[in-house]
């Protein structure tokens, strides 16, 4: 007989009650081939001697295992494991088994894909240096969290609660839709928006549905690592422009249109990722004259459009877009904070309309409740208010962190100051190798960006973006003083 005893794992410190655990153990072994099909299991008397517990408990196992066809009982002869079962190959009676691990493998051929990054994740005591996020402890929260609150509160809640438009929350594409047409130059309505978990899924889902395999697209020479992995799985044919102190130089684009049959253009060109530039407003005209003459898509992601300090921000390409050539995408992961994904698309209707069904079959739809909550967010000026204080406050830390920068690096490091956005693009000197500082500012509690997914392929730029909106003057000074130690 089995040894039942040290094959059954009970642990009565577990919420979960004793008698389901000696389920899934049976169960377990009998996956595992060490109790076969027509195997005679003990009575439930000499079980529950066995096992310390009282008889009823492996009664009530036995009848939960007969339900679920695990067991059979033969009358006059006993319980048995169900004959009907298929064999498995029996695996070794380990003395300490744990019939409860999950596997740690799969047990089928798989493949890692080798676009994807393991992106790594400072640990929470770590000071960081992000890639240029916005500061979570200046968010309004409070505001939110009791919107939230109302909007589960309205009546009928059924109609918030159930599966609802794959396109958003009309109240927020409609106040959305107000909002960017007064600040971006848009004229649009509620039905061109389409709102998403952030604006990565909003660019993915544009690339996914307008580019098929083998389609040539263009993007920056360096360029918004995320936008190249949606390229890639859309299996398209990627070719690349240089990206200057002006921006995506657009005589290469034209010289690129010329030669091959372009399908879509990605650009961030109010703060060019990674290096921060803005697209002047010459190739700015230039790139949507070519949109038209050649017939290619313009993805526009203007992922943090309302953080321009030196002058008043350059409208976005839609706003001069006539002729419906442009998709245009931006985000409030960076007005509010990163962990509250909404971001959007704006497109003419039909394309609004292929996308929002494309996107109902990988997720149907956001967080209509999140989305309402934001929505009374813009109607009650709080997020207007907000902007106007962030944009003030990251104003000043860009400042205090390219000063400070200056004094604690030197000439080890080489910026030309933003004209907006949270970060810094710094070129460090050969000198002074980043996957060396990287690991000493780990050793020391400091996280750094990674920086080789910012450079073109078989080019080394060692430089990387350096965030300074989520650091106040103590942080700055500790993180850039550790930094400029080595």
């Amino acid at each position: 007989m089995l040894p039942f005893k040290s094959l059954i794992e009970i642990d009565k410190s577990k919420a979960q009650p004793i008698y389901l655990q000696i389920v899934n153990s049976f169960i377990d072994l009998i996956r595992q081939g060490i109790l076969k099909p027509g195997s005679k299991l003990p009575g439930s008397r000499k079980l529950s001697e066995m096992l310390r517990i009282h008889r009823k408990t492996v009664i009530a196992a036995f009848d939960e295992l007969y339900a679920q066809s695990w067991l059979e009982v033969i009358p006059h002869k006993g319980t048995f494991v169900n004959q009907h079962l298929p064999e498995t190959k029996s695996k070794p009676i380990l003395k300490e088994i744990n019939p409860f691990q999950f596997p740690e493998k799969p047990g089928y051929k798989f493949d890692k894909n080798p676009i994807y990054t393991t992106p790594f994740n400072p640990k929470h005591n770590f000071l960081e240096i992000n890639e240029g996020y916005p500061d979570v402890r200046i968010a309004p929260l409070k505001a939110l969290s009791a919107n939230y609150r109302t909007a589960l509160q309205r009546k009928p809640l059924n109609k918030y609660l159930y599966y609802l438009d794959c396109r958003g929350n009309k109240e927020l594409r409609i106040v959305l839709s107000d909002y960017l047409n007064k600040t971006r130059g848009l004229s649009t309505t509620s039905d061109n928006i389409l709102l998403t978990n952030g604006s990565i899924m909003a660019i993915y889902l544009a690339i996914q549905t307008l580019v098929k395999k083998g389609d040539k697209v263009i993007v920056g020479e360096t360029n918004y690592r995320s936008a190249n992995i949606a390229f890639q799985l859309a299996r398209a044919k990627i070719y690349k422009a240089k990206v200057d102190e002006e921006g995506i130089v657009v005589e290469e684009i034209e010289k690129l249109c010329q030669n091959h049959s372009i399908r879509m253009i990605y650009v961030t060109p109010h703060h060019h990722h990674p290096t921060t530039v803005t697209l002047k407003a010459e190739r700015r005209m230039k790139l949507l004259q070519l949109a038209e003459k050649y017939g290619f898509i313009i993805l526009e992601d203007d992922y943090d459009y309302d953080f321009h300090y030196d002058y008043k921000p350059l409208l976005p390409l839609a706003s001069a877009d006539k002729n419906g050539m442009v998709i245009y995408t931006g985000s409030l992961c960076k007005t509010i904070a990163p962990a509250i994904r909404v971001g959007y698309m704006v497109a003419p209707k039909v394309i609004i309309d292929e996308i929002a069904m494309f996107r109902r079959f990988i997720d149907r739809q956001g967080d209509h409740i999140l989305e309402l909550a934001i929505a009374q967010l813009f109607k009650e000026g709080l997020i207007q208010r907000h902007l106007k204080k962030a944009l003030k406050l990251f104003h000043q830390r860009r400042d205090m962190f390219a000063q400070l920068l200056r004094e604690k690096m030197g000439n080890k490091v080489q910026f030309v100051l933003p004209e907006g956005g949270m970060a810094i693009w710094s070129k460090f000197n050969k000198s002074c190798p980043l996957d060396i500082l990287i690991e000493k500012a780990h050793n020391k509690g400091l996280y750094i960006p990674p920086y080789r997914h910012f450079s073109p392929k078989n080019q080394d730029l060692n430089a990387t973006r350096l965030g300074f909106a989520s650091l106040n003057e103590e942080e700055m000074e500790q993180a850039l003083s550790i930094l400029g130690s080595f």
